[in-house]
């Protein structure tokens, strides 16, 4: 009789946690999708009696028809996924073989669509893992992000009798390590182009004002983002403009929002400005066609001449040497 692996030298699981694509970029993916992100109560907040009505009622038999035309536009049709997924995959397969240790298994999970978080879960423990460090790759905390995938997380725990040891990853938005990537990236980019921006938009996703008056972080760690990134670039918050895009329903959101900011640009008389989403880990629906061409398309009918959407950090140099200086960091301890 064979005893168990000791728990010092049991394989040790990495779970990089994004929020999601649909499976399919038709009407039908996108409602399963839009249904199950919608209906987490951290995303809508609202009482459910309120909310459901409108989901089911109206929301999810009007938006797919719309979302799904944007995904097609931006679909990978080569590996048959949203890009998002694209990335966040091979974020994960980088990452194993940066780090190069036989204990260490590397995984990626999503917290709407497939790969669910606690597929990935299970699926480490059948390899074996004992101790599981899920990193979500949202570098300001918001109860609709993180908060949902440790929720996620401790749902799936619940259901076992034998549980890993789980830790959940700091949010990182004011750490001198991502700052750099962020900067090093962004300088990076601009050094691509053929003009020099007047005006760099700084473009966090965002939301609901209501949420933020009930204690949620995320507009704070995105103006300390803001403020920390001016420096290290050397720009005023004049150059580098904080502004906050998709905007969801007829509630208040935080602002400035990136299109009135982007419009007012335009319509001040800025000919040329290059905008950078860096809230997002890897390009997605809201970076590539709203950022890209819808928030283009406005910038230029209002007079704006040159303007250009610079990548997320994706799996890029600098962006793996991030996501592995935060990954270390979880396991210090462990590895």
């Amino acid at each position: 009789m064979t005893s168990a692996t000791p728990p010092r030298e049991a394989p040790i699981g990495l779970l990089l946690v994004n929020l999601g694509t649909p499976g399919a970029p038709d009407v039908a993916g996108v409602r399963r999708y839009l249904a199950q992100f919608l209906s987490d109560r951290r995303v809508v907040d609202l009482p459910r009696a309120l909310w459901l009505p409108i989901l089911y009622g109206v929301v999810l038999n009007t938006r797919p028809q719309r979302s799904a035309k944007l995904y097609q536009s931006i679909w990978n049709r080569d590996t048959d996924e949203g890009p998002l997924k694209t990335i966040t995959r091979l974020q994960a397969e980088k990452l194993q073989k940066r780090i190069g240790s036989p204990r260490l298994i590397v995984d990626y999970a999503l917290r709407y669509g497939a790969p669910s978080i606690a597929t990935q879960i299970a699926a480490l423990i059948a390899k074996g893992c004992e101790r599981i460090a899920l990193l979500p790759l949202y570098p300001q905390y918001a109860s609709s992000t993180t908060g949902s995938a440790a929720d996620a997380a401790f749902d799936a725990l619940r259901e076992m009798r034998k549980q890993p040891a789980l830790r959940i990853g700091a949010p990182y938005y004011d750490d001198p390590a991502y700052i750099d990537a962020l900067a090093a990236s962004i300088r990076s980019a601009l050094a691509t182009l053929d003009f020099e921006p007047e005006i760099i938009v700084a473009s966090f996703h965002g939301l609901p004002q209501a949420q933020i008056d009930r204690g949620d972080p995320y507009r704070a760690h995105c103006e300390a983002t803001w403020g920390l990134l001016c420096a290290k670039l050397g720009m005023s918050p004049d150059r580098l403009r904080l502004a906050f895009q998709s905007r969801f329903g007829r509630a208040r959101w935080i602002g400035p929002y990136t299109s009135d900011v982007v419009a007012e640009l335009a319509g001040a008389g800025v000919k040329r400005i290059a905008i950078v989403a860096p809230g997002f880990s890897a390009d997605c629906l809201e970076t590539i066609e709203e950022l890209g061409v819808e928030i283009r398309d406005l910038f230029l009918k209002n007079g704006g001449e040159k303007y250009a959407r610079l990548p997320c950090l994706n799996d890029s140099e600098e962006g793996l040497a991030l996501i592995e200086t935060l990954a270390k960091r979880e396991l210090a301890g462990w590895m």
